[in-house]
């Protein structure tokens, strides 16, 4: 399905799926239906299902948003708590639209948990109380959690899941890369179809130095090699350090769950001219994402923070930014720093939902299936890419995604033919509707102005 086509299906204020490979354009459709619902004024709560993705739609966690915290399960007792609970009973109830990224790290019990909330506050029995609900995201990604004997089902496997009349949007187009070689290799990936031809392809890139002025960002599959790799080269450079303290207001909790959860940003950031960087933020009127990747080239000397030039050139002062948690127009908490975080590495679970201009990527001691369709898919091209090596799970996809994936693509034709054979004004009559019954709020759910 192309863009286009899955735009004018969530416009009707259908339940949808919308998915596909990486750099299909989920986030950027997404956007652009969330700036569409508050044009018409409909409250719509933005959320995902880790504060890193969160930041990408300028939303919050779903756990968060709805209360239910790290839980997977909760019994009448503790719902009778939450539904006292007078923040939660405005942000549920008043939405109208809940968008859910990154839904392959959610599992099957957090998603009827968060169906039952809904229902709780809207005092609705029909799915999620009778919201829209979007769903986005990509099987092939990261899975849930299974540490602490959670969960580690899918959200497919769920009760709701298979209960609320979902339209499946298959993305097709790709927007991130446009080297065909590098697209087959990930395409084999997804089919399980990887060939000694598909390694040779990869073997090609095994400590291919990349075209750049910019150190390429390291990308290692454990926390340890990341903070390691980058003090030590934060410390070979022969410079002054300026450091950057975090700025926090707000209920302590949410703070904690701002710093910890949402912004990528360190609480104090330690900077030197010459260090390599990376956007933690999207601010696309100062020309940044984030992914953007930049070498520190001085520090303003009016403001005293970093210029930082980017991959493709520019120059950008990187003043500080804010990550808040709303209810309504009510800042509950806030924590402001610059955009930045130190970038010569950074974990495989950091970059999901990155674009990265150049990477220098180590599979080795990759522990997780997609892990490694994570990491090569963050590059644009297999020229911005080094491999560093992989091992046998690295280009390995569970059997059971993908034909979960098999399915998806043919629910997805099936909805797409029945959305082509509607009437066009049996159609605008449909998104005309949703409007009127669902726009005019004065209060939207916790993200509208």
């Amino acid at each position: 399905m192309k863009q286009k086509e899955a735009l004018e299906i969530l416009k009707t204020g259908k339940n949808v799926f919308l998915t596909g490979p990486a750099g299909s354009g989920k986030t950027f459709l997404l956007t652009r239906y969330i700036e569409y619902l508050k044009q018409n004024r409909v409250a719509v709560a933005v959320t995902a299902s880790t504060g890193i993705a969160a930041t990408h739609l300028g939303g919050r966690t779903i756990h968060s948003w709805c209360g239910m915290g790290i839980e997977e399960d909760l019994d009448t007792d503790h719902m009778n708590v939450l539904k006292k609970k007078d923040y939660l009973a405005r942000s549920v109830a008043f939405t109208k639209v809940i968008i859910i990224d990154e839904i392959s790290m959610l599992s099957a019990k957090q998603l009827n948990l968060v169906d039952r909330i809904c229902k709780l506050f809207k005092e609705d029995m029909r799915p999620f109380g009778g919201m829209q609900v979007i769903f986005c995201g990509d099987f092939f990604q990261l899975p849930p959690v299974k540490r602490g004997g959670k969960d580690g089902r899918f959200v497919t496997e769920s009760w709701i899941w298979n209960n609320m009349d979902l339209k499946v949007c298959y993305l097709e187009e790709q927007h991130r890369q446009s080297d065909k070689k590098f697209l087959r290799v990930l395409k084999d990936i997804r089919d399980a179809s990887v060939t000694e031809e598909t390694l040779a392809i990869l073997q090609k890139r095994i400590n291919k130095p990349v075209k750049s002025e910019i150190k390429p960002t390291k990308l290692h599959t454990h926390n340890f090699d990341v903070a390691e790799y980058n003090l030590q080269e934060l410390f070979k450079l022969d410079k002054d350090e300026s450091v950057f303290e975090m700025e926090a207001n707000g209920v302590h909790n949410l703070v904690e769950s701002l710093r910890k959860g949402y912004c990528l940003a360190p609480q104090a950031l330690g900077l030197k001219v010459g260090a390599i960087v990376m956007f933690v933020k999207n601010n696309f009127n100062k020309g940044f994402v984030n992914g953007t990747l930049g070498k520190v080239m001085a520090f303003d000397e009016d403001s005293g923070y970093p210029v930082v030039e980017t991959f493709s050139g520019d120059l950008i002062i990187a003043s500080p930014e804010q990550w808040v948690i709303e209810d309504g127009k009510e800042i509950l908490a806030s924590v402001r720093q610059v955009p930045l975080r130190l970038a010569w590495a950074i974990t495989v679970h950091k970059s999901q939902g990155m674009s990265l201009d150049a990477a220098e990527i180590d599979l080795r001691k990759t522990f997780e299936f997609g892990m490694g369709y994570v990491a090569l898919s963050r590059v644009r091209s297999l020229a911005g890419m080094c491999l560093v090596g992989f091992n046998e799970m690295a280009l390995r996809a569970k059997e059971e995604i993908i034909l979960l994936d098999r399915a998806l693509i043919a629910k997805s034709e099936k909805d797409k033919k029945d959305y082509l054979k509607m009437d066009r004004k049996k159609l605008a009559k449909m998104q005309k509707d949703f409007l009127e019954k669902n726009g005019g709020e004065k209060y939207a759910g916790g993200l509208f102005g």
